[in-house]
């Protein structure tokens, strides 16, 4: 549907010059406009995975070669930036609270709650989900429908190297407070992270809800729910603590889907 996009992003990804002819610069204006739109995504999801789409990154990084610094004001507020910001929300129907900040490029899809909060290019946030208080969804992040980002959540974005994943927050989840999600890690569908987890690739992701503990690696299975831990680790120095997930069991049949953190965690006996 898009391959001659897609064969003219490519050839001006390895030949920069090219940026100079309009058919390349339209072409890159052309992605961004889909990615605004939310008709094109950094990644989709196919067959129970996700495939990313490298041409579009290149795109959204080819963006900020064409555009110049310019001057935005928003009443009393003055922006100086290459990007310009997303607008029309009424017409998008979402909700967008002062100091709210979402920039041309990202996709807020109908029902998107945005208290004050940042969203950046690239990024796909979609029906129903709440990008709450100082929590931010960095470029090309996936955020899937229905998702909680709680108060000061930081969804780590990923534009190089363009063939790595972006963060992905499947449907239905519910990230706790102050968690921290970066470097392409995937929190399957209606999985529940507790306050201040943390997780990156480098994340060991332990599963003590059975009689012995299994490990992951940059995902989080669904309907889990997730708390911050620790283990012990021999150092030069020394025996020390590090910081890992624990999955401590999987989200009940009787926990609604707009539970609230502490309901979730209640289950098991965790008060956060």
């Amino acid at each position: 549907m898009h391959e001659r996009l897609k064969s003219v992003i490519e050839k001006t990804w390895f030949d920069r010059s090219l940026l100079r002819k309009d058919e390349s610069g339209q072409a890159v204006r052309e992605v961004i406009d889909l990615l605004d739109r939310g008709i094109l995504r950094v990644a989709s999801p196919e067959n129970n995975t996700w495939v990313v789409n490298e041409w579009v990154k290149m795109a959204v990084i080819l963006y900020f070669l064409i555009r110049e610094m310019e001057v935005t004001e928003a009443g009393p507020l003055e922006f100086h930036d290459k990007i310009p910001l997303k607008g029309h929300y009424q017409k998008l129907g979402v909700r967008v609270v002062p100091h709210a900040i979402a920039r041309y490029g990202s996709f807020l899809a109908r029902g998107v709650i945005m208290m004050p909060s940042y969203v950046n290019i690239g990024a796909y946030v979609d029906e129903g989900s709440m990008v709450d208080t100082w929590a931010t969804v960095g470029s090309c992040a996936q955020i899937g429908r229905n998702v909680h980002l709680s108060g000061g959540a930081g969804i780590g974005g990923v534009l190089e190297p363009v063939q790595a994943s972006p963060v992905i927050i499947e449907d239905g989840c519910f990230i706790g407070s102050r968690s921290i999600v970066v470097e392409g890690v995937r929190v399957g569908r209606e999985a529940v992270l507790g306050a201040n987890v943390v997780l990156t690739q480098s994340t060991r992701i332990i599963d003590v809800s059975g009689s012995g503990p299994v490990e992951h690696k940059g995902y989080i299975p669904p309907r889990s729910v997730v708390i911050p831990g620790s283990f012990e680790k021999l150092f030069p120095a020394g025996k020390y603590n590090v910081a890992c997930a624990l999955i401590i069991g999987k989200r009940k049949a009787s926990t609604d889907l707009k539970t609230s953190l502490n309901e979730a965690l209640r289950d098991y006996g965790i008060d956060i």
